[in-house]
């Protein structure tokens, strides 16, 4: 092999390596179009930079040799690349982990056939110089033994990743070797603890690293879960009497459940994409919900009957993007709704007639929330900022830009003094509404915030994140007080004694507070197949329920927790978890 094939060589390696550390820090990736929608795993976005070396290396050669049959590849490249537009669409790319999401239209299609083109010439140099004999298709084939490496090493990158962020210590647990494994990441944990410290914005709530021999607070048990639903559970309201929750969902249907009995009332269909948003009318009355389809569709409780769509103007829709949040004021006339156009509208109850948009945000609008005393509307972007809006003038009070990733969820407390956000930097902040000022920063998750809920009494913060785990933290103080096995999204009923979360699949998780281990018993929580206990589909496979396993080991291990609820919780885990492995022999 030549020296100018092994630098072609070299080009080709450093793409897919470029690709390899994009699919690291990106993380899964989707393609929406006319056609549907994809995913995109590692292996693509490998190829993707393997195509990518090449084309940079076809430009080498043509700049060096002043080739410009690489311009007629690039032409004929790029004309492809429009045929494909004219054909599919527009078709646009989102990366959740990161909160990125654009279009696709003709021109950057257009550019993209243009660089495979130039990758083909740059192909078509390398085969000329390296002194073997073989067409692109055989060349692509061997190079595709050589992606499938890249891929294998792009997993093990993300479980690097995964290890040096924290998140082994959700996931290494071995199911033989627990103890053993223990003891090493509580001495790593140590280790991290002495270099690591978060820092608050005010003295009087600082957070507090816990470690692994830190007890617990055993307050809140799950002592129900529902399911209905086919697919995740994005959204979630109460009735101001506590009684009823609404639940909306990737299935695109919005249930009705009593929750006092858990029992399912009805099922609200009519939307075409998947469920984002749901709120309840403060006098109980009225549901709505937000959807994919951009559309928010209302329902009266007591009939079961269809209401309204919210439409803007003579538009077919009521946004010109996905509906990410709505609320209701507290007297209820008003509905304030955010959405991925970047614009915030305040729609009358009644009519369904929009009365005002609010424009500002210069990315999509992920949550928002309007205060008690009815003054203040909070919104949180995908921007990175938090807007406070004055609903008496429409003027924006504060823009807060802290936060180093987009603001997935807002809340105000109870008195409209506090406002509280979560974000996809890991981190919740507390704000200071009159004045504008940071109070506080709590950390101690290792994955984007999602969710945040604060209870009636205002002393207890609800948070929930992507990396499974609920984390309950003391307003005053900043301490957490406890951790629970759950997702997005939470919320507390009105007397503060219950607490709503997303679970596994399409499961709801309803959790209750106990004062003490003696009033209630490990059967009336823990009850049920193995399947409930370890909070998975009874169709899951062995890796799904080994990582169940170990999530809930690492809460209640008696070497991580040594309370008496601990240690009774970690037998019913065990024996639920020697269950399955002896109706499934192959856990990996």
């Amino acid at each position: 092999m030549t020296r100018s094939s092994k630098t072609g060589a070299a080009f080709i390696a450093g793409g897919s390596i470029a690709g390899v550390g994009v699919s690291a820090t990106v993380g899964g990736m989707g393609l929406a179009g006319g056609f549907g929608a994809v995913g995109i795993g590692a292996t693509p976005v490998v190829s993707a930079g393997a195509v990518a070396g090449a084309a940079a290396y076809g430009a080498f050669k043509a700049i060096a040799q002043g080739d410009v049959a690489a311009f007629g590849t690039m032409g004929i490249g790029a004309v492809g690349g429009a045929g494909v537009y004219s054909v599919v669409g527009g078709m646009g790319l989102v990366a959740p982990k990161v909160g990125l999401a654009f279009g696709i239209g003709a021109v950057p299609m257009a550019g993209i056939g243009a660089v495979v083109g130039l990758a083909a010439y740059g192909i078509a140099k390398l085969l000329d110089e390296s002194e073997i004999i073989e067409t692109p298709a055989q060349l692509f084939e061997r190079m595709e033994e050589k992606v499938l490496l890249m891929d294998a090493y792009s997993e093990a990158v993300i479980e690097l990743e995964a290890f040096l962020s924290g998140e082994d210590f959700n996931q290494k647990f071995a199911v033989l070797e627990v103890e053993d494994e223990l003891q090493a990441l509580k001495a790593e944990l140590k280790k991290k603890s002495e270099f690591v410290t978060p820092k608050a914005s005010t003295p009087n709530i600082e957070p507090e690293i816990i470690s692994p021999t830190t007890q617990l607070p055993e307050n809140w048990r799950c002592v129900r879960t529902l399911k209905g639903h086919l697919a995740a559970v994005n959204a979630i309201a109460i009735s101001s009497d506590g009684t009823t929750l609404v639940s909306g969902s990737d299935d695109r249907q919005v249930y009705l459940w009593n929750l006092k009995t858990g029992k399912w009332l009805y099922t609200f269909s009519g939307q075409a994409e998947a469920v984002l948003s749901v709120a309840i009318s403060p006098d109980g009355q009225q549901i709505v919900s937000g959807s994919v389809d951009c559309k928010i569709s209302s329902w009266q409780i007591d009939t079961r009957k269809f209401l309204h769509t919210f439409f803007y103007l003579n538009s077919p829709y009521s946004h010109n993007g996905f509906v990410n949040s709505v609320a209701y004021s507290p007297d209820g006339i008003i509905l304030a709704s955010g959405s991925a156009d970047k614009t915030i509208r305040i729609w009358g109850r009644y009519t369904g007639t929009v009365k005002r948009t609010l424009n500002g945000h210069s990315d999509a609008v992920l949550s928002v929330t309007i205060s008690l005393n009815g003054k203040i509307l909070a919104s949180g972007s995908a921007d990175k900022t938090i807007r406070i809006w004055d609903l008496q003038t429409w003027e924006q009070r504060y823009i807060f830009t802290e936060h180093l990733g987009a603001v997935n969820t807002v809340v105000i407390s109870l008195n409209s003094q506090t406002l509280i956000s979560g974000s996809t930097d890991t981190t919740i902040k507390l704000w200071n509404l009159q004045t504008g000022e940071l109070l506080s920063t709590l950390v101690g998750h290792s994955r984007a915030i999602l969710c945040v809920a604060i209870s009636p009494d205002g002393k207890t913060l609800a948070s929930a994140s992507r990396d499974g785990i609920i984390k309950l933290w003391n307003l005053h103080t900043g301490e957490l007080l406890q951790s629970l096995s759950g997702c997005s999204p939470v919320a507390f009923s009105p007397d503060g004694k219950t607490l709503i979360s997303g679970g596994n699949g399409g499961s709801i998780k309803i959790w209750s507070q106990m004062q003490s281990f003696d009033q209630f018993t490990l059967d009336s929580v823990l009850s049920g197949e193995w399947w409930e206990i370890l909070d998975v589909n009874q169709s899951d496979n062995a890796n799904v329920v080994k990582l169940a396993y170990l999530r809930l080991a690492r809460q209640y291990h008696p070497d991580v927790n040594s309370s008496a609820i601990a240690k009774a919780l970690m037998q019913a885990i065990n024996k639920a978890f020697d269950t399955f492995r002896s109706k499934d022999t192959e856990i990996l």
